[in-house]
């Protein structure tokens, strides 16, 4: 495996770029060693810029669920560009989008797009606390939001405290009215309920926290979510950044047959390009500039060319009656075939839904909390990163990141991925 030419480029790129990155976790950091720098991508591969080709289980972290350059997309994307690339005005285009996924989505009735999942968290936790004329929100630990200040958000000291802020630049001020509780855990959210009930805007949570491991949640706890909340008058925010368009059309929502007050979505609405946006119900919408009092706005929100990528992705998606079923059969098949394969020395396991799966050097049956991932456990991904890498398969350069299976990984694909886990597993 060569990577002359990416070493090179990365040692400029450093002269110019924080770390030489764009995006913390692209550095490398977590895994050691030189990032890729990517030539290009088609279908299920990518290739570098010396050369080397892996089949791509990161997929821009989840939005290319078409797999690189479909066709559809890139079609589209070309006529739309040929007319303009931004308009800062109205397009017939929104209109396409909106219509495509509210016609096919029970849970919302208005939307409005943004340019990224931070902007659409960060608008949605303004209009919870609009439309309820509150101040305080309940995160949870393990769960990301994107990087506005009030999230940037860890754990105080006790079970129920104000959280602490968890970046530089971030005042203290800011994050007063943020309430960072651990996952999984009723009596935590009674608590913290009983004592600012009168005053909690919202709970935001990922409903599959996919940023910190897999935490796969019980449909009962986020009953049990959407129960409080409705007694106290709070709304229930699905940050579905990730698993929105991924586990279903209906996303995390739809799979678990609960409807949250307000849902935000980003990565796959826009085919590939920035994009993101937050829905809900007429009547929480009607809160938004310029219906309302909640003022949002964005030069570039509902960019044409953005719009013509989703919605190309997004009709390809609805296009075959059995696309997420046989999405989720694809991934099952890998993750037992790798599981099969647990080394008989190293503690191994691969968590699971849809097509999102997630490494974990572990035993237990499930991980449902930041605190039941063992940070020591990270030397074996990082040992296995790199040898995957020199067999031509990329995942993303954390083991704290989820893979996704796309609907281009062919037969011939997934057998090589599986031979080569079989070779890196027993070496490791």
């Amino acid at each position: 495996m060569k990577t002359h030419l990416s070493e090179k480029l990365f040692e400029k790129a450093k002269r110019y770029f924080p770390g030489g990155v764009n995006s913390p976790v692209r550095a490398f950091k977590s895994v050691g060693g030189t990032p890729l720098f990517i030539q290009k991508g088609k279908g299920s591969k990518i290739y570098d810029v010396d050369e080397n080709e892996y089949i791509d289980y990161c997929a821009s972290w989840g939005p290319l669920i078409l797999g690189h350059a479909y066709p559809a997309i890139i079609e589209y994307a070309y006529q739309v560009m040929q007319n303009g690339t931004s308009f800062g005005a109205p397009t017939k285009l929104e209109n396409d989008l909106a219509e495509l996924i509210l016609s096919h989505h029970p849970f919302i009735e208005k939307i409005r797009f943004v340019s990224s999942g931070t902007e659409a968290v960060m608008s949605a936790i303004r209009l919870a606390r609009a439309y309820t004329g509150k101040n305080k929100i309940i995160k949870f630990e393990g769960c990301y939001h994107g990087h506005s200040d009030a999230l940037l958000v860890k754990a105080g000291s006790g079970l129920v405290t104000f959280g602490q802020s968890s970046s530089a630049g971030v005042p203290a001020e800011v994050v007063q009215h943020t309430l960072v509780l651990p996952l999984d855990n009723e009596n935590a959210v009674e608590e913290a309920f009983q004592k600012y009930g009168q005053d909690i805007a919202a709970v935001i949570i990922e409903p599959i926290p996919a940023n910190n491991g897999l935490l796969l949640q019980r449909k009962e706890y986020l009953q049990f979510l959407r129960s409080i909340t409705q007694h106290y008058q709070s709304l229930l925010i699905f940050d579905e950044v990730i698993s929105g368009f991924r586990v279903g059309f209906t996303g995390a929502a739809g799979y678990y047959n609960i409807k949250p007050d307000i849902i935000t979505f980003g990565k796959i609405i826009g085919g590939g390009f920035p994009v993101g946006a937050y829905a809900a119900s007429k009547e929480i919408m009607g809160m938004v500039s310029p219906d309302g009092p909640m003022y949002q706005a964005g030069t570039l929100s509902g960019n044409p060319v953005a719009m013509a990528a989703g919605y190309a992705q997004l009709s390809e998606c609805l296009k075959y009656p059995n696309f997420y079923t046989e999405l989720e059969h694809k991934t099952t098949t890998l993750v037992n075939e790798i599981q099969n394969l647990k080394p008989p020395h190293l503690p191994f396991k691969i968590f699971h839904i849809g097509s999102i799966f997630w490494i974990a050097f572990t035993e237990k049956e499930h991980i449902r909390t930041a605190s039941d991932i063992d940070p020591d456990s990270m030397k074996y991904f990082k040992q296995m990163y790199h040898l995957l890498l020199r067999n031509g398969i990329y995942l993303g350069p954390s083991g704290y990141e989820v893979g996704f299976v796309s609907y281009v990984h062919s037969n011939e694909d997934i057998i090589r991925t599986i031979q080569v886990f079989e070779k890196v597993l027993k070496s490791l």
